[in-house]
């Protein structure tokens, strides 16, 4: 079984999915990763997946965009073409202000497409990673690496105990829809 890296378990419902998860870690099987084909709630807490930190990345890009706005902004009316107008400065920051709010928005936006594309691995003649197809339409899957939990056959009655109606040993990490 040397080149069997991981054991996938095939749920039909999402409770006996949660029932499987908590069946794995009372028996201190660690978890490779789920798939499912829909979100289910309270999932990430039953893996201990850590909290997302896109906000601060999406803080990064606004606070990037308002910079690059506000020195698009100073070098245009200020510095390279300054007129006068009706006797007012050329450094009137209330002016600034709603364009610098409207390209902090579009570099936000466009920072985090592209931070989720990079984060995803979707980029543009990329076929997307996936374990098993059916998690994608149908299936709850568990995945389970070999490497991590020495006794598959442990496994495979846990899964069984747990409401799995299929277990797949699979050979290699991913399967392309190519």
């Amino acid at each position: 079984m040397s080149n069997i890296k991981y054991i996938l378990g095939h749920f039909e419902d999402p409770d006996d999915l949660m029932h499987g998860i908590d069946k794995l870690q009372a028996n201190n099987v660690s978890i490779y990763d789920v798939f499912t084909p829909m979100p289910i709630h309270g999932i990430e807490n039953k893996l201990g997946v850590k909290r997302s930190r896109l906000p601060i990345v999406a803080f990064c890009f606004g606070i990037t965009g308002t910079v690059a706005a506000f020195a698009m902004i100073y070098y245009m009316l200020v510095l390279d073409w300054p007129i006068n107008i009706g006797g007012k400065p050329a450094f009137a920051f209330p002016d600034f202000i709603p364009i610098m709010f409207e390209v902090t928005v579009l570099f936000c936006s466009f920072g985090m497409v592209f931070t989720y594309f990079f984060v995803n691995h979707l980029f543009p003649g990329r076929a997307p990673r996936v374990m098993d197809l059916r998690a994608t339409n149908d299936r709850f899957v568990v995945a389970i690496d070999v490497k991590a939990n020495p006794y598959p056959d442990k496994i495979d009655n846990i899964l069984k105990d747990a409401g799995a109606v299929e277990i797949k040993h699979n050979e290699r990490k991913y399967v392309s829809y190519e």
